[in-house]
Parts: structure tokens; sequence; C-alpha cells
């Protein structure tokens, strides 16, 4: 990381509550192929995540703990941390800094930071919700851009895209763009279900499908004045009746476990 902060404009893409499980199946099952061709060998990683809600795995990502490898053979090194003695996780090839997160510590460096959000954390209606918005030096939320919006993450791409056009030549970019449209509700979707049907595991899968359906747009805004490193990952999972939990903020295997990639989009546009 430490040849790509400086160099790189830098995307964090979270996909707010998505299931690994649901991921994975979906890039099996090619339904999401322009999230695919940036997948590294097209697959999900799996992961643990550092929190699960929305708060607790945001402010843990943003201090440089990004979803941990689901594998028992660490410690694995992270790609940025910030200073602190005895850190297992901190490796050479790791991005190091020394404020207390990582907005503050790539505005030091000359980094425009804007955060566009999408879940109730995000949208500075409150004073809880304008704490994960006020690490950055610039915050976008709107009410179509959140949970209820049937048209949340075309809303977001087309702030992304503003933002990213506006940007001057020479200063490099970090964006954080919190995805809602995975978040119950959800229903409306899958294609002929109503409000009384609810939420499901299905209609979850299908908001995968119409963020998919739209993100290459973003990639190609980030993309189009230098290479891009790009990070998209869920925050946490959440549960439809699974041993009979619905929701999140608990600690089920399908909350802890999320899907991870981090890939690189030249200026060209294509994914190395």
């Amino acid at each position: 990381m430490n040849a790509v902060v400086g160099s790189h404009d830098l995307l964090l893409v979270t996909l707010d509550t998505l299931r690994f499980d649901v991921a994975e199946e979906l890039a099996a099952a090619g339904r999401i192929p322009n999230l695919a061709a940036h997948l590294p060998g097209g697959r999900w990683e799996r992961r643990h995540s550092p929190g699960s809600f929305t708060y607790a795995s945001h402010q843990a990502i943003l201090a440089g703990f990004l979803p941990t490898p689901a594998s028992p053979d660490g410690p694995h090194p992270r790609l940025f941390a910030a200073r602190f003695a005895g850190s297992e996780t901190t490796a050479p090839r790791t991005w190091v800094f020394d404020t207390p997160d990582l907005p503050s510590a790539l505005a030091a460096t000359g980094y425009r930071t804007v955060c566009i959000g999408g879940v109730g954390f995000f949208n500075r209606q409150g004073a809880l919700g304008s704490v994960l918005p006020g690490l950055f030096q610039e915050s976008h939320w709107e009410p179509e851009m959140g949970v209820p919006s049937p048209v949340s993450f075309e809303a977001q791409v087309a702030r992304a895209e503003r933002v990213a056009a506006e940007q001057p030549a020479e200063q490099p970019l970090f964006l954080l763009l919190n995805v809602s449209a995975l978040h119950q509700p959800n229903w409306f979707h899958l294609p002929g279900a109503t409000r009384e049907d609810g939420d499901s595991r299905a209609s979850h899968a299908a908001a995968l499908e119409y963020v998919d359906a739209h993100i290459g747009r973003l990639f190609a805004a980030m993309s189009a004045r230098r290479p891009c490193f790009a990070i998209v990952c869920s925050d946490h999972g959440t549960a439809y009746g699974e041993d009979g939990y619905t929701g999140h903020r608990i600690g089920h295997e399908v909350v802890w476990t999320v899907p991870y990639a981090h890939f690189t989009i030249p200026a060209t546009g294509a994914t190395v």
C-alpha cells in the first residue's frame, strides 16, 4: 500500500448487510457479472467482520481494521494501520499512519476525502448519524440515498460521478460509499414482491443484482483520471430466520461472515 497511497485514487464500497453466502452464490451463478468481472478469480474472499452492525464495523474499518481473512493461519497483515506499539498485523507493506483514523490520515497526505452515505448512521440527522461522516472533509446524504428508497444506489452513484468529475486533476481522491440497497427494507427489489411479503433472502439477493447493474458507472467514474485501488466488502451480514434470528447486531455466523475483495482498476477502466 505504500506504493498505492498517493499514486491512486482510493474507493471503499461497503455493501451494507451483504451476507457472504448470498454474494458467493450470485457470483457463481453469473448473476452479478459487473462485480464478478473485478473480483480476483471471479470469487469473493470469505472474511470475518470487525463488527456485527454498521456503526461498530465502520469505526473499525476506518481505523484500518478491514474484515479479517476467515482462516486460522494469522496474523493477517493489514493494508492500512494506525501506528500502534505491539501490533502483530502491521507489516512492511502496510501503509502506517499517525492519526486515529484513515480519512484524516489520507487528508494529511493531500487526499480529498468524501463520504457518500446510505444507512442512518450516515444521514447527519442527529449526533450519532454525524460521527462517521464527520471523519471526512465532505459528506453527502439525502433521503433518496437511504434504506427505504428503491433507487438508492442510482442516487449514490450519480453523486459519486459528480464528485469525481469535479475533482482537481492533481489531487487524489478517497471516496467511501456506504451502499444502503441491501439493508431492510429490500423487498421492492424482488420482482413481484409486495410490502406484505416482506424482506427475504431472495429479496436480499435481488438487491445485490440491482447494485451490480449500476456499479460499473461507479468504477468508471473513479478510474477516469488515475488508477483506482478499490476495496469492496460487506460491513456485516444479516439473518433471515436462521436459528430463529432476524436482523443483525447478533453473534450469528451469517452476520459475522462477509464477502471481501480488493483490486486495482487502471485508468483505462479494465481490472488488473
